[in-house]
């Protein structure tokens, strides 16, 4: 049934001539180099975040027995 919808649809889109596409507000060129811009624009602020783990010294985590979700690989530090 879709099938021959999509036919009868195919068909009378070739019988109706040919359809001429909407003019272009620049050239063509244009959205890709803007597309490639934008896209080295929010590459660059990610990577400016690739630093953000080495701000301050790695301090150890210690066993809380009140935390909610406590960790179940605390390595005897806890009680």
């Amino acid at each position: 049934m879709l099938l021959q919808q999509i036919a009868t649809s195919v068909a009378a889109a070739g019988e109706s001539g040919h359809e001429v596409p909407a003019p272009l507000w620049v050239e063509p060129w244009v959205f890709g180099v803007s597309m490639f811009g934008i896209l080295v624009v929010l590459m660059f602020i990610a990577w400016s975040y690739n630093n953000l783990g080495n701000r301050h010294a790695a301090t150890d985590e210690h066993a809380d027995p009140h935390r909610q979700h406590p960790n179940k690989h605390d390595r005897g530090q806890g009680h």
